[in-house]
């Protein structure tokens, strides 16, 4: 019985200090990634982050960071998924849901093709977007890009219930005024939220 008592603590305090010292290792990956995101180097990061998640999947903050280097660097369905996985882990972070916003309009803004940007020359040479049209846009790639914005604007008012500022709240509340116009440009006449 003393036997099977003593490999029982053995183990309990071996699972302990392997979560510990994964918790520590995880810890420094996020930090090592933040520097890199820092400096613009989102590659680095997102490597630290999914080594980091690949060593305990369990941490919010990793999914989160992991979606941010990935929004950052243009890869919007991933942030989009990253960040889902760090809401299954805490649903009570304002910023998650802000994010996923973020990463849902990205993704929805970039569903236009480039022929429906008008893009021309100055007489500097530099180039000129005017807003676009959304006329050359095919009704499936509308059909993307609303549900990209209605999901959006979920997560936009999700944000201004859970934040506690005035400021932000009016802030994001314009923001989805503006979107609410470009659903209307895009053909859409329901109410967005």
């Amino acid at each position: 019985m003393k036997k099977a008592m003593l490999i029982v603590t053995i183990l309990f305090v071996a699972v302990i200090s392997t979560a510990c010292i994964n918790n520590m290792a995880v810890q420094e990956l996020n930090n090592t990634a933040k520097t890199y995101m820092d400096k613009g180097d989102y590659k680095a990061a997102i490597d630290r982050l999914e080594s980091g998640i690949e060593l305990d999947s369990t941490i919010y903050e990793t999914h989160y960071n992991l979606g941010v280097a990935y929004l950052e660097a243009g890869e919007y369905e991933k942030a989009i998924n990253s960040l889902n996985n760090a809401m299954k882990l805490n649903s009570k972070y304002a910023n998650t849901y802000y994010t996923l916003a973020v990463a849902q309009e990205k993704l929805a803004d970039s569903l236009i093709n480039a022929d429906s940007h008008s893009i021309s020359a100055d007489n500097d040479g530099e180039a000129e977007t005017k807003s676009p049209t959304y006329t050359n846009v095919s009704e499936s790639v509308k059909e993307k890009m609303i549900e990209g914005y209605l999901t959006s604007i979920e997560n936009y008012q999700k944000y201004i219930k859970m934040v506690n500022s005035q400021q932000k709240t009016e802030e994001v509340s314009e923001h989805i005024k503006d979107m609410e116009k470009v659903l209307s440009k895009l053909g859409y006449a329901g109410q967005s939220y």
